[in-house]
């Protein structure tokens, strides 16, 4: 079955809006900070990645 145009299943990224990234951005630092001692290092290795993109999105990437 074909997508039609504006789908979701588009395979194009969801553009959000810059409050949603900020609310994004804090959420993946909670995640982050409530990761338990024996969680994976690759889904640090992840969080980490996923934060730093959307701080560059952001133009924020020297603030904390």
């Amino acid at each position: 079955m074909r997508s039609r145009d504006g789908q979701f299943s588009d395979a194009r990224p969801i553009q959000r809006s810059r409050g949603e990234k900020e609310k994004l951005l804090r959420e993946l630092k909670d995640t982050l900070a409530g990761l338990k001692p024996h969680a994976s290092p690759s889904m640090r290795t992840t969080l980490l990645a996923r934060i730093r993109e959307i701080e560059a999105e952001l133009g924020m990437s020297g603030k904390k």
